[in-house]
């Protein structure tokens, strides 16, 4: 296995300065109580066994975001009734095992077979990307007499029983926030500089290994990586540059490499085995192609991508720089004409695998603050590498969309949150012109928040 990224600097995108001080831990505090974020389901406190549906069998409840309650015993041999009481998608799955239940929309349920388990315990989850992380996780008890009494409190969605110390979980959610910004091991997204070869090709070398990566503090996660990190090196170049990438596999199993977004020959397309071999382990393959027209794309996996792409083995290829429309009023906002833009970021959002619900692969409170000085013009690039569509939401600050999966948009418009679909792209121009720290986050509010408090696809515009 590779050793750890060696560095424990913060953070920080590229460009961003770490010296926000107090400033940042006293006006996250007040946000955390801002932000309009909705509660959890609270049915049992977690000390009671399972309740019995009207057939006698031992049921579990499933609601937005909770198993209920959260310890269920069954005997050997027995089944479990599962209710999906929330309003969303949900199921159940017993970890290291094949088991799992069919999908179940709201209202519907199920007989979860559990006969081929020994005794034992075991954690049950939702295997819906993001909803384990967002706190659908629980035991499974197999053995015992598999009696079962009626737990206290209301399983019905969004119930809450008097057992809940509120003041406790008020304060837990306030510490989580005064984490922030939290120092960890590793950073995505960094400028990947390239060899230039004598007829001025640019020549990236990329190895695809599995390392630790630390996604929040004192979370280490096996995560699937190019060049040790997660999102791998930001590669950027020009129009018309000739482009060469070396990809060494030292994973233990084959993989490739797609240009998500980009244009190729068809045999630099990166799906084995139609358009290549696949790259078996400790392998090569030299991926060649000119960067025709601009774009904003992404690299990964497409052989086992299911797997490996949420894991980690993903990053950002850029051909030149998007289009400003300079000069232009756009909905009554003037652009000016001597726009420059101060700094450019890559956010990667994912939800799934090893790296969960996190940007730039870390977890609210790592995740790097944008910090910017008041009137900076700065661009920020959404791309979307999980299973679920995430709205972005910025804080006070509208966002002009001036261009979709790389492609200027003859019409550019603004928007306080953008909605990117699984694959795609967006890129924003923010005017930061308004001093404080503005809490920016996926509006999709359990990928924000869990009862441990505040975690996954929150960071800050810090305008200093």
């Amino acid at each position: 296995m590779a050793p750890n990224p060696d560095t424990t600097e913060p953070t920080n995108p590229p460009g961003a300065r770490t010296d926000i001080g107090t400033m940042v831990i006293a006006v996250m505090a007040v946000l955390a109580l801002v932000i309009s974020f909705v509660g959890f389901a609270f049915g049992d406190d977690g000390g009671g066994s399972a309740s019995v549906g009207a057939t006698g069998e031992t049921e579990l409840v499933l609601t937005e975001f909770a198993l209920t309650p959260d310890t269920v015993n069954v005997p050997v041999g027995g089944s479990l009734v599962v209710v999906n009481e929330g309003g969303q998608i949900h199921n159940v799955m017993v970890e290291g095992t094949d088991l799992t239940t069919p999908d179940l929309s709201g209202g519907e349920s199920t007989e979860f077979d559990l006969s081929s388990l020994e005794e034992g315990e075991y954690t049950i989850i939702c295997h819906i990307p993001g909803h384990e992380a967002a706190g659908m996780t629980g035991t499974l008890v197999v053995g015992g007499d598999g009696e079962a009494e009626m737990a206290s409190g209301d399983h019905s969605t969004g119930s809450a029983t008097a057992d809940v110390d509120w003041a406790a979980m008020d304060q837990q959610m306030l510490d989580s926030v005064l984490e922030f910004p939290a120092e960890t091991e590793g950073t995505g997204n960094q400028p990947l500089e390239p060899e230039i070869l004598d007829d001025g090709t640019k020549r990236f070398e990329l190895t695809a290994q599995i390392v630790e990566w630390e996604v929040e503090p004192g979370k280490f996660v096996e995560a699937w990586t190019y060049n040790g990190t997660v999102p791998g090196p930001w590669i950027k170049v020009d129009v018309g540059d000739n482009v060469q990438v070396q990809v060494t596999n030292e994973l233990p199993g084959g993989t490739d490499v797609h240009w998500h977004g980009v244009r190729t020959p068809f045999e630099m397309d990166g799906v084995s085995p139609i358009t290549q071999d696949l790259i078996r382990s400790g392998e090569d393959f030299l991926y060649e192609f000119t960067a025709e027209r601009k774009a904003v794309g992404m690299y990964h996996a497409h052989h086992m991508g299911h797997t490996q792409v949420p894991n980690g083995l993903l990053g950002v290829i850029q051909i030149g720089d998007v289009d400003i429309p300079r000069g232009r009023t756009i909905s009554g906002i003037p652009i000016p004409e001597d726009l420059e833009v101060a700094q450019e970021i890559p956010m990667v959002l994912n939800d799934a695998g090893t790296i969960g619900l996190s940007l730039n692969g870390k977890s609210f409170p790592a995740t790097a603050p944008l910090v910017t000085n008041a009137g900076d013009w700065v661009v920020v690039h959404y791309l979307n590498e999980g299973m679920q569509v995430h709205p972005m939401h910025q804080h006070q600050f509208p966002q002009l969309i001036v261009a979709k999966d790389g492609i200027p948009l003859d019409n550019p418009y603004w928007a306080d949150t953008v909605n990117v679909a699984p694959g795609e792209r967006y890129s924003v121009l923010i005017n930061t012109d308004d001093p404080g720290t503005w809490v920016w986050h996926c509006h999709i509010l359990n990928h924000v928040e869990r009862e441990e408090g505040m975690f996954g696809m929150v960071t800050a515009m810090v305008v200093e």
